[in-house]
Parts: C-alpha cells; structure tokens; sequence
C-alpha cells in the first residue's frame, strides 16, 4: 500500500462522520478552478501548499468547479501526502461540448471544451465518482456529496442515494451526504436517508440562520455538517457597498446589519471575518468551515483569525441587539 493510500482521517476536531476525524477547518476548491477570473497554475498550487502549511486537513472539490480543473488542481497538490479528507460531488457529469472553443458560462472563467449534464442516476452517479477520481489521480475519495439536486430532488432521493450508500457499505467512500445552499432538500435526506454528512452553504452565517431547523435535526441524528459560504459571498468578509450577498449585489438593509455587525465586533477586539468563521461552530452539529481562496495571502490570513478566540460577550451582545436570533449562540 502506498503513503497515499494509507487510512486518511483529519487532524482535528474529533468530530466523526462515517468512520472519518473532520478537522475544525476545511479548504473549498472553487476558487482554484478559476471561479470568476483566471487563477494561475503556480499560484493555485501555493494556495493548497499554503492550506496544509497552515493545519488544513479537508479538501472539498466538484466536478463543476472549473469543469473538472479544480479536481485536477487538488488532486496534483495532494499527491503524495496522507492524513487528510477528501470530499468531491456528484450530479453533474462533464461531457464534451457540441461546439468547443467558448468560455464557460457557469460563472468559472476556462474554455468550455465541456459541458455539464445534470445526472442523479445510478449509473450517472458511479460513473461521476470514477471520473472524479481519475481527474483528481487518487485512488479514491473519501466523501462523496450529492451536489445541488434542487431540480432533481425525487431523482436525487430514490436513485442517487442509494447508488452512494451501496459505494459506502463497498468501501468505495467512507462518508455520503448533500451539498446545497438551501437547507429545506438537505432535512429531507437527514429524515429519509442514512446520510452522513450535510454541506450547507451560507444558510447559517452572522447574516442568515434559516438553517437552524436542518442543524437542529442533524444533531438529532448524529449528521456532521460542513459550513461553507460563511462570509455570504463577500459581504461578511468586507462590508462595503459594492459588497455581495449571495453573489448578488447586497441591499441596504444587509449592508446596514453587516455594518452593525463589525462595529460589535470592533467593541470586543474581534474582526468581522473572524466572527464569520467562528459563529456557525459554536452550533453542535457543525463538525467543519470549509472556506474558498485564491491565494496563499487569502489562506495565511484566514489561518491567523481562526486561531483567536471569540469571547462570549460578543455572541450575547449580538443576540441582545437582535443582530442574531434567539437561541443559535
């Protein structure tokens, strides 16, 4: 057996999802597949390099991101290295382009020499893992996310799940579970499937906790969550008034809260990124913040806040102010 195809676990939390150790602290490989603009070949490798120098131990990728060029990306940044988790998602399948040669309209900026079929078949499901699996030049993975099944969701229930959790009980992937950016179709897996592990993306953040009742359930049931999209795109990071929300340009009134948010923050030594980062933790069923970035600086910085403690007082006097809701600090 090779270093690499050792038994991986993180090196974190000691929080447990299908036999796996999810790390407090997770890298989202979007970024290195070129989302928005162009992120150079070197740059992206540093950007790995500079996660794992800073403790990073999960590493979540999709076939989506970049049409398969953040897989290979990751997958060549992790060559030869053991004790990590590595999860990639499954439902969209990469096929050649009827008429190569644009750029991709799905909002990564790479030539479009192919496109994405919506798949949540079985078979679709298999051959999306070994495709997977071959861009990344692993010999596996170990969670498998069913990515983005809003418009498939009967499909995604009675056709792909069972196809991941007959891959699990094979030993083909340690954990299964959902990534999306709602959290109504994930509590629906958690309260009719054996999933291990939910990705939510920006539905439990300083700025929107309708996720709770899918956090809620999933404590209830034993599934980890993985929390992604915590700054909501932007605005959480930066609040200005060309900031983002949900990738979408943000409206007074959320830039008015975010702002309200940081000067808390700035009362009790806190920055507001910091407090982004730290906030969906504190909810038991959160195992890991899975965070995007583009550069190696991105990494260093992020990597230094989430090393400072947040002191209670700042969660007590956001949910006196109304800033949060009762009850999810």
């Amino acid at each position: 057996m090779s270093e690499i195809e050792e038994p991986r676990t993180g090196s974190g939390s000691g929080s447990w999802a299908g036999g796996l150790e999810l790390p407090r602290h997770g890298f989202g490989g979007a970024p290195i597949g070129n989302l928005f603009e162009e992120v150079p070949e070197e740059q992206a490798r540093a950007t790995v390099d500079a996660a794992w120098d800073s403790g990073v131990r999960l590493f979540d990728t999709a076939p989506h991101y970049g049409l398969g060029l953040s897989e290979r990306r990751l997958g060549a940044a992790l060559k030869g290295r053991s004790g990590y988790v590595l999860s990639t998602k499954v439902g969209r399948l990469l096929v050649p382009a009827s008429t190569p040669g644009g750029r991709d309209d799905e909002g990564f900026d790479v030539s479009a020499e192919l496109r994405r079929v919506w798949d949540f078949s079985g078979d679709g499901v298999r051959r999306s893992l070994e495709e997977s699996v071959a861009r990344l030049g692993l010999p596996s993975v170990d969670i498998a996310l069913i990515h983005d099944p809003d418009d498939h969701l009967e499909q995604a229930l009675a056709e792909a799940y069972p196809a991941l959790a007959e891959l699990r009980a094979q030993g083909v992937v340690k954990a299964i579970g959902v990534g999306m950016n709602q959290w109504q179709a994930p509590l629906r897996f958690v309260q009719e499937t054996s999933i291990d592990v939910v990705m939510l993306a920006g539905r439990y953040t300083l700025l929107d906790q309708s996720g709770l009742p899918l956090l809620e359930e999933c404590a209830r049931r034993g599934v980890r969550v993985l929390a992604a999209g915590v700054f909501n795109s932007g605005i959480l990071a930066t609040p200005r008034p060309s900031g983002t929300y949900n990738y979408q340009p943000a409206s007074a009134p959320l830039l008015e809260r975010a702002t309200r948010i940081a000067k808390a923050c700035e009362r009790h030594g806190v920055t507001l990124p910091q407090a982004a980062m730290a906030f969906p933790l504190r909810h038991p069923a959160v195992a890991t913040v899975v965070l995007g970035a583009r550069s190696p600086e991105e990494v260093t910085a992020n990597a230094a806040l989430w090393s400072r403690p947040v002191p209670d007082a700042l969660w007590e006097e956001l949910t006196s102010e109304g800033l949060l809701s009762e009850g999810v600090a």
